[in-house]
């Protein structure tokens, strides 16, 4: 309930373009997805989830090849910088290490 209310205010001030997406997280209690978001067409440019990701260990290290995975797409379809919806999570352990393996991969938030 608290998350989603922190969420509702986060949108209110994040808005993706088709230069500068939204890259939106959400995580469950097994694993994170993330998807680039243009919010001008309401349409997903890129999305990826942990569970396709076939790297083992624990879920922290495969929120960071999520994160590197997502940012390969952005790159492929010729996007550098996006905007970070952490969608109410707390800056803190999967999301931070989703945050991290994106800037790894290139993008720029």
């Amino acid at each position: 309930m608290e998350r989603e209310q922190r969420h509702k205010r986060i949108r209110t001030k994040i808005y993706g373009t088709a230069e500068k997406p939204r890259l939106s997280v959400y995580k469950s209690l097994k694993h994170i997805y993330c998807q680039l978001i243009d919010d001008t067409k309401q349409s997903t440019l890129a999305f990826v989830a942990s569970q396709k990701i076939p790297s083992k260990g624990k879920k922290v290290d495969k929120s960071k090849e999520c994160g590197k995975a997502i940012a390969k797409l952005a790159t492929e379809k010729g996007i550098k910088k996006v905007v970070f919806d952490r969608s109410g999570y707390l800056y803190h352990g999967r999301v931070r290490a989703l945050a991290e393996g994106a800037r790894e991969g290139g993008l720029e938030f």
